[in-house]
Protein backbone atom coordinates (compact mmCIF):
# COMPACT_ATOMS: atom_id res chain seq x y z
CA UNK A 1 0.00 0.00 0.00
CA UNK A 2 3.23 2.27 0.83
CA UNK A 3 4.18 1.64 -2.01
CA UNK A 4 1.16 2.55 -4.31
CA UNK A 5 0.77 5.86 -2.46
CA UNK A 6 4.41 7.17 -2.60
CA UNK A 7 4.26 6.01 -6.84
CA UNK A 8 1.06 8.35 -6.97
CA UNK A 9 2.21 11.29 -4.81
CA UNK A 10 5.53 10.95 -6.89
CA UNK A 11 3.49 12.62 -9.83
CA UNK A 12 2.93 15.63 -7.82
CA UNK A 13 5.98 17.39 -8.89
CA UNK A 14 4.99 20.89 -8.11
CA UNK A 15 1.98 22.77 -5.49
CA UNK A 16 0.61 24.10 -8.62
CA UNK A 17 0.31 20.41 -10.17
CA UNK A 18 -3.10 18.90 -11.09
CA UNK A 19 -3.65 16.03 -12.31
CA UNK A 20 -7.04 13.46 -13.42
CA UNK A 21 -7.89 10.48 -12.31
CA UNK A 22 -7.14 8.73 -15.38
CA UNK A 23 -4.19 10.50 -16.13
CA UNK A 24 -2.56 9.29 -12.11
CA UNK A 25 -3.77 5.67 -13.45
CA UNK A 26 -2.04 5.82 -16.42
CA UNK A 27 1.06 7.21 -15.30
CA UNK A 28 1.48 4.45 -12.06
CA UNK A 29 0.08 2.02 -14.03
CA UNK A 30 -2.42 1.30 -10.97
CA UNK A 31 -5.51 0.00 -11.94
CA UNK A 32 -8.16 2.43 -12.33
CA UNK A 33 -10.62 1.40 -8.89
CA UNK A 34 -7.20 1.13 -7.06
CA UNK A 35 -6.22 4.51 -8.13
CA UNK A 36 -9.85 6.08 -6.99
CA UNK A 37 -9.72 4.59 -3.97
CA UNK A 38 -6.34 5.37 -2.75
CA UNK A 39 -6.63 9.40 -4.14
CA UNK A 40 -10.34 9.51 -1.86
CA UNK A 41 -8.59 8.40 1.22
CA UNK A 42 -5.37 10.56 0.49
CA UNK A 43 -8.30 13.70 0.01
CA UNK A 44 -9.77 12.65 3.73
CA UNK A 45 -6.19 12.90 4.85
CA UNK A 46 -5.25 16.63 3.39
CA UNK A 47 -2.99 15.27 1.43
CA UNK A 48 -4.28 15.90 -1.52
CA UNK A 49 -6.93 18.43 -2.70
CA UNK A 50 -10.08 17.29 -5.33
CA UNK A 51 -11.61 19.64 -7.57
CA UNK A 52 -13.84 19.08 -10.86
CA UNK A 53 -10.98 19.34 -12.52
CA UNK A 54 -8.41 16.97 -11.27
CA UNK A 55 -6.43 16.25 -7.97
CA UNK A 56 -3.63 18.59 -6.66
CA UNK A 57 -1.53 19.26 -3.78
CA UNK A 58 -3.44 19.35 -0.12
CA UNK A 59 -2.43 21.55 2.85
CA UNK A 60 -0.89 18.50 4.87
CA UNK A 61 1.42 17.72 1.78
CA UNK A 62 2.38 21.62 1.12
CA UNK A 63 3.84 21.89 5.14
CA UNK A 64 5.98 19.06 4.13
CA UNK A 65 9.51 19.92 4.21
CA UNK A 66 10.05 18.25 0.64
CA UNK A 67 6.74 20.18 -0.52
CA UNK A 68 7.79 23.35 1.29
CA UNK A 69 9.83 24.13 -1.19
CA UNK A 70 7.41 25.36 -3.69
CA UNK A 71 6.62 28.08 -1.19
CA UNK A 72 10.39 28.81 -0.69
CA UNK A 73 11.09 29.03 -4.34
CA UNK A 74 8.16 31.53 -4.53
CA UNK A 75 8.97 33.68 -1.17
CA UNK A 76 12.33 33.80 -2.63
CA UNK A 77 11.33 35.21 -6.19
CA UNK A 78 8.94 37.94 -4.50
CA UNK A 79 10.85 39.20 -1.72
CA UNK A 80 13.25 41.77 -3.53
CA UNK A 81 9.77 43.13 -5.31
CA UNK A 82 7.37 42.75 -2.39
CA UNK A 83 10.40 44.87 -0.22
CA UNK A 84 10.38 47.40 -3.15
CA UNK A 85 6.77 47.44 -3.31
CA UNK A 86 6.01 48.36 0.43
CA UNK A 87 9.32 51.13 -0.41
CA UNK A 88 7.86 52.83 -2.76
CA UNK A 89 4.10 53.15 -1.83
CA UNK A 90 4.37 53.21 2.11
CA UNK A 91 1.89 50.65 2.39
CA UNK A 92 1.73 47.02 3.85
CA UNK A 93 1.81 44.23 1.08
CA UNK A 94 1.44 40.68 1.62
CA UNK A 95 2.25 37.55 -0.40
CA UNK A 96 -0.17 34.56 0.12
CA UNK A 97 -1.23 31.20 -1.74
CA UNK A 98 -4.46 29.66 -1.93
CA UNK A 99 -5.40 26.39 -0.28
CA UNK A 100 -9.11 25.42 -1.19
CA UNK A 101 -11.15 28.36 -0.13
CA UNK A 102 -8.48 29.92 2.24
CA UNK A 103 -5.31 32.15 1.66
CA UNK A 104 -2.38 30.81 3.88
CA UNK A 105 0.12 34.12 4.34
CA UNK A 106 3.50 33.30 3.02
CA UNK A 107 4.83 36.98 3.95
CA UNK A 108 3.94 40.59 4.88
CA UNK A 109 6.42 43.52 4.43
CA UNK A 110 5.53 47.36 5.74
CA UNK A 111 7.71 48.21 8.58
CA UNK A 112 5.94 49.60 12.27
CA UNK A 113 3.04 49.90 9.66
CA UNK A 114 2.51 46.21 9.54
CA UNK A 115 1.65 46.12 13.09
CA UNK A 116 -1.79 47.52 12.34
CA UNK A 117 -2.65 45.24 9.70
CA UNK A 118 -4.41 42.18 11.70
CA UNK A 119 -2.75 39.42 9.01
CA UNK A 120 0.33 37.46 10.03
CA UNK A 121 2.38 34.94 8.21
CA UNK A 122 1.15 31.36 8.14
CA UNK A 123 -1.87 32.99 9.29
CA UNK A 124 -5.22 32.50 6.78
CA UNK A 125 -8.14 33.81 6.01
CA UNK A 126 -11.42 32.94 3.89
CA UNK A 127 -10.27 33.89 0.16
CA UNK A 128 -13.58 35.44 -1.35
CA UNK A 129 -12.85 38.31 1.44
CA UNK A 130 -9.49 39.13 0.38
CA UNK A 131 -7.97 41.16 -2.62
CA UNK A 132 -5.28 37.96 -2.61
CA UNK A 133 -7.78 35.55 -2.72
CA UNK A 134 -9.91 37.11 -5.26
CA UNK A 135 -7.43 37.68 -7.68
CA UNK A 136 -6.51 33.92 -7.43
CA UNK A 137 -10.04 32.63 -7.36
CA UNK A 138 -10.87 34.54 -10.47
CA UNK A 139 -8.43 32.12 -12.64
CA UNK A 140 -9.95 28.97 -11.59
CA UNK A 141 -13.12 27.80 -13.44
CA UNK A 142 -16.40 28.44 -12.40
CA UNK A 143 -16.88 24.53 -11.88
CA UNK A 144 -14.09 24.75 -9.21
CA UNK A 145 -15.08 27.78 -7.58
CA UNK A 146 -18.67 25.59 -6.79
CA UNK A 147 -16.65 22.90 -5.38
CA UNK A 148 -14.84 24.68 -2.94
CA UNK A 149 -17.96 26.63 -2.17
CA UNK A 150 -21.78 25.92 -1.05
CA UNK A 151 -24.25 28.35 -2.14
CA UNK A 152 -23.99 30.41 1.25
CA UNK A 153 -20.57 31.23 1.56
CA UNK A 154 -18.95 32.92 5.20
CA UNK A 155 -18.76 36.50 5.75
CA UNK A 156 -15.99 38.27 8.18
CA UNK A 157 -18.05 41.83 7.67
CA UNK A 158 -21.12 43.36 6.97
CA UNK A 159 -19.22 44.21 3.52
CA UNK A 160 -18.25 40.91 2.89
CA UNK A 161 -19.92 38.52 -0.20
CA UNK A 162 -22.18 35.76 1.39
CA UNK A 163 -23.72 34.59 -1.61
CA UNK A 164 -21.98 32.10 -4.65
CA UNK A 165 -23.27 33.91 -7.12
CA UNK A 166 -22.30 36.94 -5.92
CA UNK A 167 -19.14 35.63 -5.85
CA UNK A 168 -18.87 34.74 -9.64
CA UNK A 169 -20.01 38.12 -10.25
CA UNK A 170 -17.05 39.56 -8.39
CA UNK A 171 -14.70 37.19 -9.48
CA UNK A 172 -15.63 38.11 -13.27
CA UNK A 173 -15.30 41.75 -12.83
CA UNK A 174 -11.92 40.85 -11.59
CA UNK A 175 -11.14 39.13 -14.96
CA UNK A 176 -12.74 42.16 -16.66
CA UNK A 177 -10.26 44.05 -14.58
CA UNK A 178 -7.18 42.45 -16.05
CA UNK A 179 -7.19 40.13 -12.99
CA UNK A 180 -6.70 43.02 -10.61
CA UNK A 181 -8.65 42.60 -7.22
CA UNK A 182 -9.94 45.15 -5.30
CA UNK A 183 -10.82 44.85 -1.22
CA UNK A 184 -12.63 47.22 0.87
CA UNK A 185 -13.42 46.22 4.25
CA UNK A 186 -14.23 42.88 3.58
CA UNK A 187 -11.77 40.77 5.63
CA UNK A 188 -11.13 43.73 8.24
CA UNK A 189 -13.06 46.79 9.09
CA UNK A 190 -11.17 49.69 7.73
CA UNK A 191 -9.19 48.41 5.27
CA UNK A 192 -8.65 48.02 1.43
CA UNK A 193 -6.19 46.80 -0.71
CA UNK A 194 -5.37 45.85 -4.02
CA UNK A 195 -4.01 42.58 -5.32
CA UNK A 196 -3.18 40.41 -8.10
CA UNK A 197 -2.40 37.04 -9.02
CA UNK A 198 0.91 35.42 -9.98
CA UNK A 199 0.36 32.92 -12.76
CA UNK A 200 1.96 29.92 -14.25
CA UNK A 201 1.38 27.97 -16.77
CA UNK A 202 -1.07 25.44 -14.93
CA UNK A 203 -3.00 28.62 -12.98
CA UNK A 204 -2.63 31.06 -10.23
CA UNK A 205 0.40 30.14 -7.77
CA UNK A 206 0.37 32.97 -5.17
CA UNK A 207 -0.56 36.81 -5.37
CA UNK A 208 0.54 40.09 -4.00
CA UNK A 209 -1.77 42.43 -2.70
CA UNK A 210 -0.91 46.11 -1.10
CA UNK A 211 -2.85 47.54 1.89
CA UNK A 212 -3.88 50.81 3.08
CA UNK A 213 -6.90 52.68 4.63
CA UNK A 214 -10.49 51.91 3.79
CA UNK A 215 -10.99 55.31 2.11
CA UNK A 216 -7.38 55.27 0.20
CA UNK A 217 -7.23 55.26 -3.38
CA UNK A 218 -5.90 51.79 -3.52
CA UNK A 219 -6.28 51.85 -7.16
CA UNK A 220 -3.91 54.03 -7.75
CA UNK A 221 -0.79 52.01 -6.91
CA UNK A 222 -2.10 49.19 -9.15
CA UNK A 223 1.00 49.72 -12.02
CA UNK A 224 3.38 49.57 -9.41
CA UNK A 225 1.22 46.01 -8.07
CA UNK A 226 1.18 44.72 -11.63
CA UNK A 227 5.24 45.60 -12.32
CA UNK A 228 6.15 43.79 -9.61
CA UNK A 229 4.06 40.74 -10.24
CA UNK A 230 5.38 41.11 -13.83
CA UNK A 231 8.47 40.80 -12.47
CA UNK A 232 8.13 38.15 -10.21
CA UNK A 233 6.51 35.82 -12.92
CA UNK A 234 9.33 36.50 -15.15
CA UNK A 235 11.70 34.99 -12.07
CA UNK A 236 9.70 32.12 -11.67
CA UNK A 237 8.61 30.93 -15.25
CA UNK A 238 10.76 33.00 -17.85
CA UNK A 239 10.31 36.41 -19.44
CA UNK A 240 8.13 34.02 -21.95
CA UNK A 241 5.21 33.57 -19.56
CA UNK A 242 2.15 35.59 -21.44
CA UNK A 243 -0.04 36.05 -18.03
CA UNK A 244 -0.37 40.07 -18.62
CA UNK A 245 -1.06 39.59 -22.42
CA UNK A 246 -3.81 37.58 -22.13
CA UNK A 247 -6.53 39.80 -21.88
CA UNK A 248 -7.27 42.15 -25.02
CA UNK A 249 -5.93 45.94 -25.10
CA UNK A 250 -9.39 47.47 -24.33
CA UNK A 251 -9.63 45.66 -20.92
CA UNK A 252 -5.98 46.52 -19.49
CA UNK A 253 -5.15 49.16 -16.84
CA UNK A 254 -3.56 52.14 -17.84
CA UNK A 255 -2.39 55.21 -15.60
CA UNK A 256 -4.68 58.48 -15.59
CA UNK A 257 -4.15 61.24 -13.31
CA UNK A 258 -6.01 61.09 -9.85
CA UNK A 259 -5.97 57.03 -10.39
CA UNK A 260 -5.70 53.97 -12.42
CA UNK A 261 -8.77 53.50 -14.47
CA UNK A 262 -9.64 50.15 -16.74
CA UNK A 263 -10.00 51.86 -20.57
CA UNK A 264 -13.75 52.72 -21.15
CA UNK A 265 -14.68 52.01 -17.54
CA UNK A 266 -15.53 53.25 -14.55
CA UNK A 267 -13.90 53.09 -10.70
CA UNK A 268 -13.85 50.05 -8.72
CA UNK A 269 -14.74 51.11 -5.41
Amino acid sequence: MMERVTLIMDLFERPQTRLTLETVSRRTGLPRSTTHRILDQLVRLDWLHHTLSGYLLGSRALGLGGREIGHSTVRAAAAPQILELAVRTKMVVHLAVLDGSEIYYLDKVGGRAAVDIPSRVGGREVAHCTGLGKAMLAWLSPEEIDARYGEVIERRTPQSLGRLDALHRELGAVRRRNGLAVERGECFPDIACVGLAIRGPDGPVAAISAVGESGSAVERIAPLVVNAVRSISDELFGAAQPYHRELPESLRYVPRPGGVLPVGGARHG
